[in-house]
């Protein structure tokens, strides 16, 4: 029996549900941003730059006339903007259906956060941290919350040195860096879905495969390997849907594409590898974490 594929046409109706998808101008966060749109749920795109954000609004709006779409500023780079944007955000809305930390940099040139970071752990992990933690209050207040990290295959190149967090000791290596993010991710996830495990919050976890969109616009060879073998943004977008809506999604949960190697296909349940599953290192990222960003959970 051949097993169906999970589609949008999956997503049920959520009207009334409230979303923010960060990094939601363009690729996958601006495909999460329509597919929940589409579905009627009131959508957030929280966005670094307001003009792109806009037109990646203008976009839906024209696709789907009915949606609710509101752009604000976040700029996951910089601790005062995520305060002032969760801050913005819990004045105008009381709950959080799904936040879906999708927002990310790939492999750029070594530079520094406006808080001193590595820009990639600063942005992919330590941004979307404060981000989650300042929302709680509205996150826990909403029955059937979900939070979705948005990791990556990259995450096997991982190995997180916590003696250099910021890569001012050592040779910069941006894929290696760019692997701790996203193995920083899972680890953020894992651990929050513990600290969670007696609420009504689920964390969730998404990889795309290989998708085709800007965000590897450092990135060399993938870049020019984008158009034979990457998939389209909106098909890469649906392990993130999934983690979100699917009724059957358990806490802890990670979804990436059923095709070989994960590279491409249609969302499943996939594992994270070992290294992401060790429980004293999640803790003490957790730790760390909190001391750098100065937002306790």
């Amino acid at each position: 029996m051949v097993k169906e594929k999970w589609t949008i046409n999956n997503i049920p109706d959520i009207s009334g549900k409230i979303a923010i998808v960060t990094g939601a101008n363009s690729g996958l966060g601006k495909e999460t941003a329509k597919a929940l749109a589409a579905k009627n749920a009131v959508v957030i795109m929280a966005v670094r730059n307001i003009i792109n954000g806009e037109n990646a609004s203008r976009d839906i709006q024209k696709e789907f006339p009915e949606s609710t779409v509101k752009v604000m500023k976040l700029d996951l780079s910089n601790l005062q903007s995520i305060k002032d944007f969760a801050a913005a955000f819990s004045k105008e809305f009381k709950q959080l259906h799904f936040l879906i930390n999708n927002a990310g940099v790939m492999t750029p040139p070594y530079s520094k956060t406006e808080d001193g970071f590595e820009l990639q752990i600063g942005t992919n992990h330590l941004g979307h941290f404060a981000l989650t933690g300042h929302l709680m209050p509205i996150i826990q207040a909403t029955a059937g919350a979900r939070i979705v990290n948005v990791s990556s295959m990259a995450h096997n190149w991982g190995k997180i040195d916590f003696n250099d967090l910021n890569w001012e000791n050592r040779k910069y290596k941006r894929s290696t860096a760019y692997g701790d993010s996203k193995l920083a991710n899972l680890y953020f996830t894992y651990e929050l879905n513990r600290k969670l495990k007696n609420s009504n919050v689920k964390t969730t976890a998404a990889h795309p495969g290989w998708s085709a969109t800007a965000l590897q616009r450092h990135s060399g060879l993938f870049s020019v390997l984008n158009p034979l073998l990457a998939q389209k943004a909106h098909i890469g977008a649906l392990p993130t849907l999934r983690a979100a809506v699917d009724p059957a999604a358990e806490g802890g949960d990670f979804y990436g594409p059923d095709g070989a190697k994960e590279i491409k296909g249609y969302p499943v349940k996939v594992q994270s590898n070992e290294l992401s599953h060790d429980i004293n290192i999640a803790r003490k990222l957790w730790e760390v974490s909190e001391e750098l960003t100065g937002v306790k959970y």
